[in-house]
């Protein structure tokens, strides 16, 4: 094992900055998700690492090595990395067996040893019944398994993952998230694992990197990220919160829609515009004001749609904000009903601007 700093990583095609000045450090045997939408440059950051791409600036160091630089970029073949790809680039022609001892093959180790490792790794990833299949005779989630055992056997420094999981259908990759998080406490390699999936993230990740633009807008725990957005872009992304807008009365106060709201976070200058975060689940709706509470205002139902678990309401406030609000399936109110609203102090987060 062996950590992975990326110190002003830049990459330019062109006049087009994909990759801008992101610095990050991943400790030994830490699992960081690069996290973020399409074009945020999360697939040409892993690039980058992995030794496909030169950067244009910074550079990308593995332990004490460094291995990319604007002056010199050590090839893929020699960085001791393991890289799986969204198609899983299984030899179809081989078995289960060969394709996962494969890398072993190549570096000539004997028979025995490969024995030994293709036993052990058989049994971690679940795979010991299906050893003398070919991929085609497998599900998707199998076939992942098999990429997996291959990246894993050869006992790589670092562990390079692009969306893995995309492939898959909805119920096979909840499964697989739990199985990459749970080989990676039973290995520990330096894990990169880069995902456009909010849930994989907080499920297989120690660390998130939120990408926007091709800067990390955010690095912190799955907690961290969830419960604490820094920027409106964070806390639309991740969760899809609710993004308020109003004028800051002192540090901790803002006027929305006719109401002082007590809130927590990012300290705001009086007089400013300020802007809140705030969770579907975390707003309680009632059809009477409720009494002595704080962050209490009136709102009128628009939609409400009907989940199962949950009913999930769009309201709007006085000042013709809309506001998404989760409830329990029981509490059923009709569009178009004056409702009010309390957005739990502790809830209410200023965003940096």
């Amino acid at each position: 094992m062996a950590s992975v700093e990326l110190r002003g990583l830049t990459k330019r095609f062109g006049s087009l900055v994909v990759v801008d000045d992101i610095s990050l450090a991943i400790d030994h045997g830490k699992l960081v998700c690069l996290l973020g939408p399409s074009g945020c440059g999360k697939t040409t950051t892993l690039r980058l690492i992995a030794g496909f791409l030169e950067p244009s600036d910074g550079e990308i160091r593995v332990g004490e090595r460094v291995v990319s630089s604007k002056a010199r970029t050590v090839p893929p073949e020699n960085r001791k990395m393991s890289m799986i790809f969204q198609s899983y680039a299984l030899w179809p022609h081989m078995t289960v067996t060969d394709n996962i001892t494969y890398g072993l093959r190549l570096r000539k180790l004997d028979r025995a040893t490969i024995a030994k490792k293709l036993a052990a790794i058989l049994a971690t990833t679940k795979l010991e019944a299906l050893a003398q299949r070919y991929p085609g005779e497998l599900s998707g989630g199998q076939q992942q398994r098999v990429a997996l055992a291959r990246a894993l056997i050869v006992e790589p420094e670092t562990l390079l993952l692009d969306e893995p999981l995309s492939n898959l259908d909805a119920n096979l990759r909840e499964e697989m998230r739990f199985e990459i998080r749970r080989l990676h406490d039973a290995y520990r390699y330096t894990t990169v694992y880069v995902t456009h999936d909010q849930s994989e993230a907080m499920t297989t990740a120690d660390l998130i990197a939120v990408l926007n633009a091709g800067r990390i807008e955010q690095l912190g725990s799955p907690e961290e990220i969830y419960d604490r957005p820094q920027s409106e872009f964070v806390a639309r992304f991740i969760g899809a919160s609710n993004v308020v807008r109003g004028v800051a009365r002192d540090a901790a106060h803002v006027e929305f829609a006719g109401t002082t709201l007590a809130v927590v976070g990012t300290p705001l200058a009086a007089g400013q515009p300020a802007a809140i975060s705030i969770r579907q689940h975390d707003i309680m709706l009632a059809r009477q004001a409720p009494v002595d509470a704080p962050n209490t205002l009136p709102a009128r139902v628009t939609r409400q749609v009907f989940l199962g678990a949950t009913r999930d309401y769009l309201v709007e406030t006085a000042d013709g904000t809309a506001l998404r609000v989760v409830t329990t399936p029981d509490n059923l109110v009709a569009e178009g009903t004056e409702v009010w609203l309390t957005l739990p102090p502790e809830r209410c987060r200023a965003l940096s601007r």
